[in-house]
């Protein structure tokens, strides 16, 4: 019999679905009904060796049994029926994580265990007799052994793994310990000695463990998940523009000067430019802001950003690995593995003090057997001595403290790139501002009213720079519809301007003394020798004001080095309340003041974005660039601003001495806890099930004080 209708003829076979069940979820964004259901059921199951596919049409999803077939030709077969689809993966969207849930639930099978081999404990301690004794014993064993063997795995995995490279680490007394503590158990159980009820403190030594790792593995990964969330905004596919005609293609296809359509709700999956369409961009996931921006032609976008309400026509300038979005991620990764000097000698302890561990635990052993003859006994001490005594608390001290601060900078629109950042950053004693494009926004309008012939000329000069001034030149010539004059000889010189060559002779745009003007801060040479001044107007920026104030409120001095004009760049401090402002400032006298600075005893940070601060960031003790700078000045700084904000720079500051002081705080408490403990354990005071919760606890309380040290 033949279905009533073409969506109901799309639907499996009954047979076929019986014996299939679905290993792989597609997430469609553009189905809308049962026509869409029926196309994709029939694109997916038209392809050979699949076992099935359905779709639910309110997830938007398509519910597949593979039959090995890869996800790759999955989709591009539906690509060619005309329908979007990526790999659905809840993990990548932040709302899982596999190693924390790996952790948790063989945090819950040592304690699910740990109970019941302590209820037969207690049994036993309640005086049950011999033979009674003994079977609760083999039933704790049958219990703990495989317990133990599933929930130590990460201890047992990790110290192999040093082993067989000829090394040692923090979990190798960890194993050995819980090893002998389980070893012991069982023996004391075949043997019928009261040691048998170790298996109860072997379970709790694991679980007590498992417990502080999981903690340690939490307060990690909110650095590795604002890498993992950059990674799920980039879109796998695009709607490309040909001819007129749309097709579907991977976005690792697109290739820049291609034309993409974006629909209201997609994400970009290139950085472009509209050539056509206005719409509210949802920047929120890049930048912080909550607000949407309006945008229209001419304005550029960028690959993981939301449109709203309008359909685009964008233009391809940069795709792939070479998107504003995927070398964000890659420094976001990069800034994971930061480490500073606290670090290091935290690391160096570490090492010497693993081995150390070991030989205690030997010498103990040793000790209490020759002074009591009795071997349970003095197994109970080594093995406290080798849990007591592991150094996790110092290894911990200081990567828990700079993974935390650097992922809430992140959240609060700071990336972190040095490795030694946080800790510079919290030794800096002034702050060093640029005035064009850092506290002001770099958009800057011409107010000089030009002549055709000029303006023709100023524009052809500003074609050979990005400079904000340019910028301004460029835009006044579109909007007079005057074209800019064609030169040769195009040259930036940094810090000065553009030089080029006409017919008539050299012409020069830049700051009125290198171009030859007596007044004004940019000036037009023309070739005849004569200068004209020229005269613009910039946007500060919303919050420059604000955070200038918090700055110096907060006991650090505020300097302004700029290029421009006396006159403006007094303004510019009047206004912000600087009371230090230096004008016509070259490259290389940012440079040398900075290096002068240093070399007085002072730790200047360098906020700054375009070509002329480049040496300026590299010279400074540390040094941060707003996101619209050039990306020689972003590659040269510390850290990078990811909005258009200047908050961020004042909550850096104080979030890097916070760490710091949390970073001591916590290299001290590790040493305490090791110098109290230590003696402890060595003296016999300490059960191996004491240890572990020691143990765990100065671990705990490690990681918790690096999270109370941000707000």
């Amino acid at each position: 019999m033949t279905a009533a209708c073409p969506a109901c003829a799309a639907l499996p076979d009954p047979a076929r679905a019986a014996t299939a069940a679905p290993d792989l979820v597609l997430h469609l964004p553009d189905i809308h009904c049962a026509v869409c259901i029926a196309s994709v059921e029939d694109a997916l199951n038209a392809v050979p060796g699949l076992g099935e596919a359905r779709v639910n049409l309110t997830l938007k999803r398509a519910f597949v049994a593979s039959g090995g077939v890869s996800p790759d030709t999955l989709i591009d077969a539906l690509a060619r029926a005309g329908h979007r689809a990526q790999i659905f993966d809840p993990g990548l969207l932040g709302g899982q994580d596999r190693s924390g849930r790996d952790l948790l639930m063989r945090v819950g099978v040592a304690g699910f265990a740990m109970m019941n081999v302590m209820l037969l404990s207690v049994a036993v301690w309640s005086g049950a007799d011999h033979s009674t004794a003994l079977l609760f014993h083999l039933i704790s064993a049958l219990i703990a052994v495989p317990a133990v063997a599933y929930s130590a795995r990460p201890f047992f995995g990790s110290a192999l793994g040093a082993l067989s490279a000829g090394r040692l680490n923090m979990d190798v007394p960890i194993s050995v310990a819980i090893l002998l503590a389980l070893l012991a158990s069982l023996a004391g159980a075949l043997l019928g000695h009261d040691r048998a009820a170790w298996f109860d403190a072997a379970l709790a030594l694991t679980f007590f463990l498992l417990v502080g790792r999981y903690l340690d593995h939490m307060g990690r990964s909110s650095a590795r998940s604002a890498a993992a969330e950059l990674a799920a905004l980039e879109a796998p596919q695009a709607v490309r523009v040909v001819d007129g005609r749309e097709e579907i293609v991977r976005a690792t296809d697109i290739q820049p000067g291609d034309l993409i359509r974006v629909r209201p709700g997609d994400r970009l999956p290139v950085d472009g430019v509209i050539l056509e369409g206005e719409t509210d961009l949802d920047r929120a996931a890049l930048t912080g802001e909550s607000q949407p921006d309006a945008v229209g032609v001419g304005d550029a976008v960028a690959a993981g950003e939301v449109t709203l309400t309008g359909p685009l026509l964008v233009r391809t300038l940069r795709a792939g690995a070479d998107t504003s979005l995927r070398r964000l991620a890659d420094l976001v990764a990069a800034a994971e593995m930061q480490k500073s000097r606290y670090a290091g000698i935290a690391d160096r302890a570490a090492r010497v003090y693993a081995p150390l561990v070991h030989i205690l635990g030997a010498a103990s052993f040793i000790a209490w057997f020759y002074a009591t003859a009795d071997g349970w006994r003095a197994l109970d001490v080594a093995i406290s001595v080798l849990v007591i005594t592991c150094p996790c608390a110092l290894g911990l001290a200081v990567p828990a403290v700079s993974t935390v601060t650097t992922a809430r900078l992140f959240r609060k629109g700071m990336l972190v790139k040095s490795r030694t950042a946080l800790e510079r950053l919290a030794e800096i004693d002034m702050v060093v501002f640029d005035k064009t494009g850092t506290l002001t926004t770099g958009r800057m309008t011409l107010t000089s009213d030009l002549s055709e012939a000029d303006l023709m000329l100023a524009a052809g000069l500003a074609e050979g720079s990005s400079h904000p001034v340019s910028r301004a030149l460029a835009a006044a010539a579109m909007r007079r519809g005057v074209t800019p004059a064609k030169l040769s000889d195009l040259r930036e010189i940094p810090g000065h301007g553009v030089t080029a060559t006409t017919e008539a002779g050299p012409v020069r745009l830049g700051r009125a003394d290198w171009v030859g003007a007596t007044e004004g801060a940019t000036a037009l040479r023309r070739a005849d020798g004569s200068v004209l001044p020229l005269a613009f107007s910039e946007e500060l920026r919303a919050d420059a004001t604000d955070t200038v104030a918090a700055i110096r409120d907060a006991g650090y001095e505020v300097t302004l080095l700029s290029g421009d004009a006396p006159d403006a760049v007094a303004r510019m401090a009047r206004t912000l309340g600087i009371e230090t402002a230096l004008p016509r400032m070259s490259p290389e006298a940012k440079a040398a003041w900075l290096s002068a600075a240093k070399e007085a005893g002072r730790k200047p940070l360098m906020v700054g974005d375009g070509l002329n601060d480049t040496g300026g960031l590299a010279v400074a003790h540390a040094s941060i660039a707003p996101s619209s700078a050039l990306d020689a000045a972003r590659n040269a700084a510390d850290l990078v601003l990811l909005s258009d904000h200047l908050a961020p720079v004042a909550e850096a500051l104080r979030a890097a001495k916070v760490a710091k002081a949390r970073m001591k705080q916590n290299i001290a408490q590790a040493v305490l806890y090791n110098v109290v403990s230590v003696p402890v354990a060595l003296a016999g005071f300490a059960t191996p099930l004491l240890a572990a919760i020691a143990m765990s606890t100065s671990s705990v309380t490690v990681s918790l004080n690096a999270v109370r040290g941000q707000k």
